[in-house]
């Protein structure tokens, strides 16, 4: 095998070796955004509000219901489920506290 033929491959195996440790470390984060992102989201049969916040407020969301009137949701930080996936179209922040 000469030299031009081996020298890309070790190259692309070292980068490799070296890269892997840095991608190892960033990919737990990922999942855990990707499964409780901030606002609302719906799983294959809930619907949730995620209140991202580092003060510990409280704040107004609508929810637009489905089937019915939309109403308005004091809610706390972190993750509150707002009922069945077929049953909320979605919910935004009213830009105030409560």
């Amino acid at each position: 095998m000469s030299l031009r033929r081996s020298l890309p491959a070790l190259v692309g195996a070292v980068a490799l070796t070296l890269g892997l440790p840095a991608a190892a470390s960033a990919a737990p984060a990922a999942p855990a955004a990707a499964m409780n992102p901030c606002g609302f989201y719906e799983t294959g049969s809930d619907a949730f509000y995620n209140h991202c916040t580092s003060d510990g407020s409280n704040v107004v969301i609508k929810v637009k219901a489905a089937w019915g009137p939309d109403y308005e949701r004091c809610v706390g930080p972190g993750r509150s489920w707002l009922g069945a996936a077929k049953k909320i179209q979605g919910a935004h922040y009213l830009g105030r506290t409560c």
